[in-house]
């Protein structure tokens, strides 16, 4: 077996890279240093052996010679000791340093071996991690989102300061819950899916759950989501996740809001026909009687009044039938009251609603010219909605002329393509819009006429918009208004095979 010879250890201590300076167990004084310490240091032995702690430490108060003698002390008594300490070197350069000072037996005397090594860079590299700790805590303290990395079984692996206002109660209190356990039974399978996957997918993914918070309260979250793994020590699916209750609640308004247009729409136009057309029925209905009552009169007298009976049921017929016809235009128009958006020409739709503005304008005299656009004008719409928003518009170019002379009763709707969209003009003769009205005409409060809650043109603006269109009006010379509004256009459906 190989055994070193005495002058081998000091070269084995030579040829060490770390620091070692020799000190008397009894007085502390330095008795030697090995190369690396010297150099480090930057004295010869010769200068190094008289110095002091004074000549050869920091000056800040933790580097007193006081403190120094105690550490040297503690480690003579119970064999060694470990200081941070910081050296200077002649040159005045500091050394920040780890130092162990370890009691060892000599021949001659026992001596304290001080090893220390500069640790300066592991120092900064330190406090620049608790620095960007720091900050990235602020930040995260900041956030809106919450910040959580859980498990495939849904366990919490990680759960930011963030998070907690967004959950309610204390992150101790959520790391002992299963986070897929407070999710609701509808939602919960949207997490489970992603988090099952085997492998897990690295892509990015969004999510909408809704949870209950620890106080009870059920809140709807939104996340954005990721399989992570951070050098073993936290695997798991990342959840960037904000509140939004607020925003899933408006839409669920909007919807119900929704509806209830649909519904205010379709009885409105339901409304609207059903005047025109107690109107128009009351006609061949009386006239209908009178035929039969007649015919009856006839079948009284004697049988040369055959021919003239026949003639007056043959014509009670052609009334009722006419009657039927109306009838039957009201159920093609109106369907069901439930109608999803459908491809439609809205040349075809103009055409549609044409016999009940006829039915409107007649009684009062007003002719109505149309210009359709030569090619189809194909929307995305629902038909009763949007047929709702012609017949207002037209209905009320009609009243606004009831009471003009006869040659200026004329209602113009026209179809056209402008660019992307579809446009729909109904145009009257009348006085035109008044000045500063304009912004008000959509708002549900104004109107011009005598009797009206200005419902109608509000309503007509709600149809629009859900339908991604716009509605306006402006004046037209020499005299009268138009009103306006524009559907984007929808592709062209395949032709019919």
């Amino acid at each position: 077996m190989f055994q070193p010879q005495p002058d081998d250890f000091l070269a084995l201590l030579q040829a060490m890279p770390l620091c070692v300076i020799l000190h008397d167990a009894q007085t502390k004084e330095i008795l030697w240093a090995n190369n690396a310490a010297l150099a480090v240091l930057g004295f010869t032995l010769e200068e190094l052996v008289p110095l002091k702690a004074p000549d050869m430490t920091a000056k800040a108060p933790q580097y007193r010679r006081s403190v120094g003698l105690r550490w040297l002390e503690g480690a003579a008594r119970t064999g060694q000791r470990t200081i941070e300490w910081c050296y200077r070197s002649k040159q005045g350069v500091e050394i920040l340093s780890e130092a162990v000072a370890t009691r060892v037996a000599l021949h001659e005397r026992d001596v304290l071996m001080v090893q220390f090594r500069d640790i300066s860079k592991e120092k900064q590299v330190e406090r620049d991690l608790q620095r960007f700790e720091s900050r990235l805590k602020a930040f995260m303290q900041d956030l809106a989102e919450g910040v959580a990395v859980l498990d495939a079984d849904g366990n919490l692996r990680f759960l930011s300061e963030s998070a907690l206002p967004l959950l309610g109660g204390s992150q101790d209190d959520w790391m002992a819950h299963n986070f897929l356990g407070r999710c609701d039974s509808a939602t919960r399978p949207r997490l489970e899916h992603h988090l099952a996957m085997q492998p897990p997918s690295r892509e990015p993914y969004s999510v909408s759950y809704q949870l209950q918070r620890l106080d009870g309260e059920w809140r709807w979250h939104h996340a954005t989501c990721r399989y992570i793994e951070i050098e073993d020590d936290l695997v798991g699916h990342l959840l960037l996740f904000r509140d939004v209750t607020e925003q899933v609640r408006a839409a669920q308004a909007q919807r119900q809001s929704d509806q209830k247009l649909e519904y205010l729409a379709r009885y409105n136009a339901m409304g609207e026909m059903a005047l025109a057309i107690a109107h128009e029925l009351s006609q061949p209905l009386a006239a209908t009687r009178n035929f039969i009552e007649g015919a009856l009169i006839r079948l009284d007298r004697e049988q040369k009044a055959e021919a003239s009976a026949a003639w007056g049921l043959d014509s009670a017929v052609r009334q009722i039938e006419h009657a039927s016809l109306i009838i039957k235009s009201v159920r093609e128009y109106v369907v069901k009251l439930e109608q999803a958006e459908q491809r439609i020409d809205l040349n075809e739709l103009l055409g549609e609603t044409l016999y009940f503005i006829s039915l409107k304008a007649q009684p009062s005299n007003v002719r109505v010219e149309l210009e359709r656009c030569d090619e189809p004008l194909w929307v995305s719409c629902e038909k009763v909605l949007v047929g709702q928003v012609i017949l207002n518009l037209a209905f009320n170019a009609v009243e606004e002329m009831l009471n003009l002379p006869e040659e200026r009763r004329l209602l113009r709707i026209r179809t056209s393509r402008e660019g992307g969209s579809a446009r729909l003009a109904v145009l009257d003769q009348g006085r035109g819009i008044e000045a500063g009205a304009k912004e008000r005409l959509f708002d549900g409060f104004f109107t011009s006429k005598v009797s009206g809650n200005g419902i109608g043109l509000a309503l007509c603006q709600s149809i629009v918009s859900r339908h991604r269109g716009d509605i306006w009006a402006e004046n037209v010379e020499p005299c009268g208004a138009m009103f306006c509004f524009e559907l984007p256009l929808a592709d062209t459906p395949a032709p019919p095979l």
